[in-house]
């Protein structure tokens, strides 16, 4: 595969309660912001919240899909705004750049419904033998 600067993949999900409650039994982070629909109902997010390392995980899974021996070197991460189960969110991936067998990626989830962004990511991978 030959990689080059310019859009990688965009994919769709749905976060469900059941996902953010499994993530939180993997994880440990258990808030109930993420895990209890009463509680979460009574704060100003009004619903479940989609834990930031959950919809971190969907982008790392394709990105191992669409990169099966490609290595993580470096992640910044930022969560500007919430994601909530049962709300589609679209995932876009863009390549940056490709130097040698290092390859610069940025991700931007955002609420399918309206566009707003709830992760921002950039990522340095090692490419290895692609």
């Amino acid at each position: 595969m030959s990689l080059v600067p310019g859009p990688f993949f965009t994919i769709e999900h749905v976060p469900t309660q059941a996902e953010l409650e499994l993530f939180a039994r993997v994880s440990g982070d258990d808030n109930p912001i993420h895990v209890d629909p009463d509680f979460s109902a009574r704060t100003r997010f009004g619903r479940p919240v989609a834990h930031g390392m959950l919809i971190y995980s969907y982008l790392w899974a394709e990105m191992r899909r669409q990169l099966p021996n490609a290595v993580a070197k470096q992640q910044s991460l930022m969560f500007p705004h919430p994601a909530y189960a049962g709300e589609p969110i679209r995932i876009t991936a863009t390549i940056d750049s490709v130097e040698g067998r290092e390859a610069r990626i940025s991700v931007r989830v955002a609420r399918s419904a309206d566009d707003t962004p709830v992760t921002e990511a950039t990522t340095i991978l090692d490419l290895g033998a692609i």
